[in-house]
């Protein structure tokens, strides 16, 4: 990555940017989406499967349902058409 024109001072050439936050494409991208997901999944109340970490699950009274992520595909099971619709449009943000 090339410091932005203009932002280089004399005497300080060998200086660098420091990203403040992950760019599409580098490595830390997939962790820091993976980790977005995850804190918005949790904070609506799915739970994560402990033996697949790429798996939720969410079950309350007659309705339940699961989510299975692989890599940027998710797969969604429900009890009932309802529910997917709602977590479809909870999810519209990814």
């Amino acid at each position: 990555m090339d410091c932005p024109y203009g932002s280089i001072s004399k005497g300080q050439e060998k200086m660098v940017c420091k990203l403040l936050k992950s760019l599409y494409g580098l490595k830390q991208a997939s962790k820091q989406w993976h980790g977005n997901f995850d804190r918005t999944l949790t904070s609506a109340g799915f739970v994560v499967y402990e033996a697949e970490k790429c798996v939720y699950y969410r079950f309350g009274g007659a309705e339940g349902v699961i989510l299975c992520l692989y890599v940027d595909k998710i797969l969604i099971l429900g009890t009932s058409l309802n529910v997917i619709k709602e977590i479809k449009d909870f999810l519209s943000q990814f």
